[in-house]
C-alpha cells in the first residue's frame, strides 16, 4: 500500500505526479526567489546610502549613490539579456526611497518604502495562507510545472504550501518588529545598519525552511507533461484515423 503522505492525487488518468530533478529544481526554486545576485542587488544600494551618510551626513549625495549603484546592477543585467522584473524591480524601490528621503529632509525615509513592502508582503503571505490560498504555492507552480494543480488534485503539497507561507509570514511580520521601532525612535544610521544585518539571514532562513517543507510533501503534479502527453496522444489519434480513412477508401 502507498504510504499516506505519497499517495497519488486524483487527476487524469495515467499520469502520476513527477519528481523533478533535484538539483535543477534547487536552481530554479533559490532563482524564484532572486537567487544570489538578487541578494546582492538588494543589499548593495542599502549598505552604499547608509555607509556615505554616516561618513558625510548629506541625505542627496547619499540617496544619489544608492540609486546609481542600483542602476548600474540593472543595465548589468539588460546587458546580459537577463529577466526585465529582476533588472528594474530593485531600481524602483532604491528610487522610491531615495525621493522619500530627499523630499522629507529625514535619512530614515530612504528605508520606508523596503520596510513597508516587507510587512505589506508579511501580511500577505499569512492572509492568502489563512485563506486556503497561499501566496507561496502561486509564486512556486510555475517553477514546479504544476502551475495552480495543488489547489484541487494535490491536498498534501497544498498544506505545505500554506505551512511555509505562514513561515515566510512569521520571518517577514519579526523583521517588520525589529525595524519599525528602530525607525520611529532611532537614527538613520541605526537604522540603515539594522536593515542591512536583517537583509540576507532571514532570506535565506525562509528559502531553507521552504525547501524543507517541500521536500517532505508530496511531489507536484507536471501539468505541462501532462499537457505535452495529451497533444501527443491527440495527434496519434488523429493520425489513425486518418490512416483508418485511407485503408477504408481503398486504391
Amino acid at each position: 500500500m502507498t504510504p499516506p503522505d505519497q499517495e497519488i492525487p486524483s487527476g487524469r488518468p495515467g499520469v502520476a505526479p513527477q519528481a523533478p530533478d533535484q538539483e535543477a529544481t534547487k536552481a530554479a526554486f533559490f532563482e524564484a526567489f532572486g537567487g544570489v545576485r538578487g541578494m546582492v542587488e538588494t543589499t548593495v544600494p542599502g549598505l552604499v546610502f547608509v555607509l556615505s551618510y554616516t561618513i558625510n551626513r548629506d541625505i542627496k549625495i547619499s540617496a544619489v549613490a544608492a540609486l546609481t549603484i542600483s542602476a548600474l546592477l540593472a543595465v548589468g543585467r539588460l546587458i546580459q539579456r537577463d529577466t526585465v522584473k529582476h533588472a528594474f524591480s530593485g531600481v524602483f524601490g532604491v528610487a522610491f526611497g531615495a525621493a522619500f528621503a530627499m523630499m522629507s529632509g529625514d535619512a530614515k525615509n530612504f528605508y520606508l518604502p523596503g520596510m513597508l513592502y516587507t510587512l505589506g508582503l508579511g501580511i500577505a503571505y499569512v492572509a492568502t495562507a489563512a485563506a486556503g490560498v497561499p501566496l507561496l504555492g502561486l509564486i512556486l507552480g510555475p517553477v514546479f510545472r504544476e502551475m495552480l494543480s495543488w489547489r484541487t488534485r494535490n491536498p498534501g503539497r497544498k498544506a505545505a504550501y500554506v505551512k511555509a507561507s505562514y513561515v515566510w509570514g512569521a520571518i517577514l511580520l519579526a523583521k517588520s518588529a525589529i525595524t519599525f521601532p528602530i525607525y520611529f525612535w532611532g537614527d538613520a544610521t541605526q537604522l540603515g545598519w539594522l536593515r542591512v544585518a536583517l537583509g540576507i539571514p532571514p532570506f535565506l532562513l525562509a528559502v531553507y525552511l521552504t525547501w524543507i517543507i517541500l521536500v517532505k510533501a508530496p511531489a507536484p503534479i507536471d501539468v505541462i507533461a501532462e499537457m505535452e502527453a495529451e497533444e501527443r496522444a491527440q495527434k496519434e489519434r488523429e493520425a489513425a484515423r486518418a490512416a483508418e480513412a485511407a485503408t477504408e477508401q481503398g486504391p
